[in-house]
């Protein structure tokens, strides 16, 4: 790991960061888990919305402040797509650790305590949910999808050296200066495997906790066939030559 950033010593809080389009009851369902079963470690819950999110959502976006009150911050992003509004957040986040996830229940917030407890036993590394872990599983995804997936899966592990089994999945919780260290450059769904391979090629330890992967009740995807076309362009282009970061104190991390 390289020494320029710095990595916390232990978990004191998290920052929640959930990108708001169309959902509105899987929302409120995200918000209410995370409020039962790890209130006490959320610091900050960051709402990420943008110009397409639909009046609807964005008052269930304002009815989070009823349970998490000026713990809620709803910032409409600048960046354009997914990728963008997350690196927005990331620089937005201020506890010790940050979660990314989604706010359509396909990231299953009933495993933060899981997430959480290998955080406070490793502070410095990145705990992420996997389907293919065992006990994870995928329904209703395709077989055709979920054999192209798997696929992927053993190539970046092969491409990375590394023990991941899921590195497309974007449900993980990262050490906050970690995030705010590294250059990121996707925009759009492929960015979710940029969260992981930078962070591997820098030599950051990451944990997997399985998780069951159901799809989205409501609402429609916005991660299209070409977009997955992305990933492989990321999975090239972060193998070799150094991870960029951020400057500090005038001198290239």
């Amino acid at each position: 790991m390289t020494p320029a950033i710095p990595l916390p010593d232990r978990l004191t809080g998290v920052s929640v960061i959930v990108p708001v389009v169309t959902e509105t009851d899987s929302l409120d369902e995200t918000v209410k888990i995370l409020h039962q079963a790890a209130d006490e470690w959320i610091e900050q819950v960051l709402i990420v919305v943008c110009d397409r999110t639909t009046p609807d959502s964005l008052t269930r976006c304002a009815a989070a402040r009823d349970i998490f009150g000026d713990r809620v911050v709803i910032h409409h992003q600048s960046l354009p797509y997914l990728g963008g509004a997350i690196r927005e957040a990331f620089a937005l986040a201020s506890a010790s650790h940050t979660i990314m996830m989604s706010s359509d229940l396909e990231t299953d917030p009933a495993i933060v305590p899981e997430m959480l407890a290998l955080a406070r036993d490793k502070p410095r590394a990145i705990v992420t949910a996997s389907r293919w872990a065992a006990g994870g599983s995928f329904s209703g995804y395709g077989p055709h999808r979920v054999a192209l997936n798997w696929i992927f899966q053993r190539v970046t592990s092969l491409t990375y050296r590394t023990h991941l089994t899921d590195a497309t999945f974007g449900y993980r919780l990262f050490p906050t200066s970690l995030l705010q260290s590294i250059e990121w450059e996707g925009l759009r769904h492929e960015f979710l495997l940029e969260t992981v391979l930078k962070p591997v090629r820098l030599g950051v330890e990451v944990l997997e906790v399985p998780t069951r992967w159901v799809p989205r009740r409501e609402g429609e995807s916005q991660n299209s066939v070409s977009t997955q076309a992305r990933y492989i362009r990321t999975l090239a282009s972060n193998r070799f030559g150094p991870v960029p970061l951020i400057q500090m104190n005038g001198k290239d991390a």
